[in-house]
């Protein structure tokens, strides 16, 4: 027996206590950097909150630091804290603005060895605390087409693609999905993945670029994707990201923040329609962990 079918079994068994639904799992990712990523991570972070939901971000981008730059905070502690040191759920989550969680992955997630069962165990528990402390947990991945990065986003019932009209950006996209599609992990049935068109200078560029990254999706990967809506070029996001606060919570009057509240506003009434596979943050990280120890 491996160890993800271990974790598997463990969470099957309820020896995963659970007080309250699972969380919701969304992953925020992207074909190369720079493109906004972790922008509309935060972003979308405090626009659920403003809808009342709680929210913990996992920044899974290791070797960055993108999303406590824009949180204004240092961790004290992160996911490899919880794995190797000992530490549980709560100490390794540092609070940020309108009290959305965040958790730094560290480095230590990519050079887990054999764990004991009851290692993982413990693990598994300590992990699944975060389904009684948030409503949603938005994992932010790193930018590209690493194994990682795709263990990731095949640990995950929603993938949100950030792409911008960039050439290189629609192009990166495609290969990354590629990838995706051709990962002997992906549940298609169970997996929806959505575009957010990013810096577009125009109402309709958005939709535009989706249906150029569609045509060839459709064609070539037989992969169904979703337009979730636009992000506008905006200079008061700028603004916002060089004083390190969302755009949400600076002004949310301007473009941006508008555009970020319509986008969390659709992923809300998908989950209202029970479109969404809600997995809950052990399975996904069972995963992750089992991944990482039998590859």
């Amino acid at each position: 027996m491996d160890q993800a079918e271990q974790l598997r079994n463990i969470i099957k068994a309820g020896n995963v206590k659970r007080s309250r639904p699972l969380a919701r799992v969304i992953t925020v990712t992207s074909g190369k950097g720079g493109v906004g990523k972790s922008n509309t991570a935060i972003n979308l972070a405090i626009q659920f909150r403003k809808m009342g939901k709680k929210v913990v971000i996992l920044d899974a981008d290791f070797g960055l630091a993108n999303i406590e730059i824009m949180f204004g905070a240092v961790p004290k502690h992160n996911l490899s804290d919880l794995i190797y040191q000992g530490k549980n759920i709560k100490d390794i989550i540092t609070w940020g603005p309108m009290e959305v969680g965040f958790i730094s992955g560290g480095s230590g997630i990519t050079g887990l060895s054999n764990l004991s069962k009851d290692y993982l165990t413990d693990i598994v528990h300590n992990l699944a605390e975060l389904d009684t402390i948030a409503d949603v947990i938005i994992v932010d991945t790193g930018a590209g087409i690493s194994d990682a990065v795709l263990e990731f986003l095949v640990a995950s019932g929603e993938i949100l693609l950030v792409t911008t009209p960039e050439p290189t950006s629609i192009t990166d996209s495609y290969s990354l999905l590629k990838a995706l599609n051709g990962h002997p992990g992906l549940e298609r049935d169970n997996t929806q993945i959505c575009m957010i068109a990013n810096r577009v200078s125009a109402a309709n560029e958005g939709e535009v670029l989706f249906q150029k990254l569609d045509v060839v999706v459709s064609r070539y990967l037989k992969l169904p994707i979703t337009y979730l809506g636009a992000v506008p070029q905006d200079p008061l996001l700028a603004k916002a990201v060089m004083q390190q606060l969302p755009v949400s919570l600076q002004n949310p009057q301007a473009r941006s923040a508008q555009a970020y509240e319509e986008i969390a506003a659709k992923l809300m009434k998908q989950d209202e329609g029970q479109n969404t596979q809600k997995r809950g943050v052990a399975a996904f990280f069972s995963h992750i962990i089992g991944k990482r120890n039998n590859g």
